[in-house]
């Protein structure tokens, strides 16, 4: 299979194969659209079963991430860059340097982050071999509480739409994943008087649920099927697949695990089943506000009144949706694409 051929290729502007054998790294680095500047995103380390799997996973996350720029009014495009490894065996300070190295050889094209399997500080050593990451100064802050932020405005925006109420007080949500995102949205739910189910493949995480918020733990393999009024996917991709989706019994699935549907029909038949699904690319785009408006001061206003505008953009998500009688997905990606058409 050729690139040009894969099923995720969408026009990318560049997909680059980044190979340092001395500092064990295999990473690719996908540039969806630059819109005439820089494109962001994060940079990942995981396994991946193939290498098709892994130029999977770089081209359908650096599209979701030019539509998150796009939808939150940012002025940049989107990338994602992946690094194929087991970033608990194989993360070494040499594999970082080299890919903060592959980066900085882009010449800008590329504003990278951290992701799944790297951590801030993992950044700030990539960033010693490129300026170009948003891990260090002022940029290089925790941006888990603004995503969480940005994703309880998306789910009330979606409780409002599909429940016909303005708060989450006595809701049922469970929550898949309490890392850094999930944690946080499970403490504003908490806050907010919702009921939580967590689960999470650490046990020590779901335990600090459970004893921080009274939260409830389920196994991993069961939370998606749970009786619950919101499902909130906060881990990784492709969890609203064929097994799943058929089982889900939440009126609202709203989280923020990037790349949640395992393909487009999902979102169909979410949508054939009455589940509202709120586009991940819309509801976990707070980060990315963070990381762009928030400077050393943390931006202030100006970041919650853009966090806020995750609901009012959900909202007309959803009006199109309705109106048009298409999935929310499909209403999403529309919008995107005529904005990113505007450009």
């Amino acid at each position: 299979m050729t690139v040009f051929a894969a099923p995720a290729y969408d026009d990318h502007e560049a997909i680059v194969y980044v190979r340092d054998p001395a500092a064990g790294l295999r990473a690719i680095i996908a540039i969806h659209r630059s819109r005439g500047t820089t494109a962001g995103g994060g940079t990942r380390m995981m396994t991946y079963e193939t290498e098709a799997g892994a130029l999977d996973d770089a081209l359908r996350l650096s599209r979701g991430m030019t539509y998150k720029h796009v939808m939150c009014e940012s002025p940049y495009g989107g990338a994602k860059a992946v690094i194929i490894g087991d970033p608990a065996r194989d993360k070494t300070e040499a594999l970082l340097l080299a890919m903060g190295r592959a980066i900085d050889g882009l010449g800008g094209r590329f504003l990278s982050g951290e992701d799944v399997g790297l951590s801030n500080d993992d950044v700030m050593t990539m960033a010693r071999a490129t300026k170009w990451t948003v891990g260090q100064g002022g940029m290089g802050a925790d941006t888990s509480p603004m995503t969480a932020e940005g994703v309880f405005h998306a789910i009330r925006a979606a409780v409002a739409h599909r429940l016909g109420r303005d708060d989450v007080e006595g809701l049922r949500v469970a929550i898949q994943g309490v890392g850094g995102v999930g944690m946080a949205l499970a403490a504003r739910l908490a806050a907010a008087g919702a009921y939580l189910w967590v689960a999470d493949p650490r046990p020590q995480a779901a335990a600090e649920a459970v004893a921080a918020f009274g939260a409830t733990e389920v196994a991993v393999d069961a939370v998606s099927a749970l009786d619950v009024d919101i499902f909130s996917p906060c881990a990784l991709g492709g969890i609203l697949n064929d097994a799943t989706v058929p089982r889900i019994k939440a009126a609202i699935v709203a989280g923020a695990a990037n790349n949640q549907l395992a393909a487009d029909r999902h979102g169909a038949a979410l949508h054939d089943s009455g589940t509202l699904y709120v586009p991940d690319y819309v509801a976990n785009a707070g980060g990315v506000i963070q990381a762009i408006h928030g400077g050393a001061d943390g931006g202030g206003n100006e970041v919650a009144r853009r966090l806020a505008a995750i609901g009012d953009r959900c909202r007309e998500i959803f009006a199109r949706a309705e109106a048009d009688g298409i999935p929310t997905s499909e209403a999403a990606d529309r919008m995107a694409r005529e904005r990113l058409g505007a450009d």
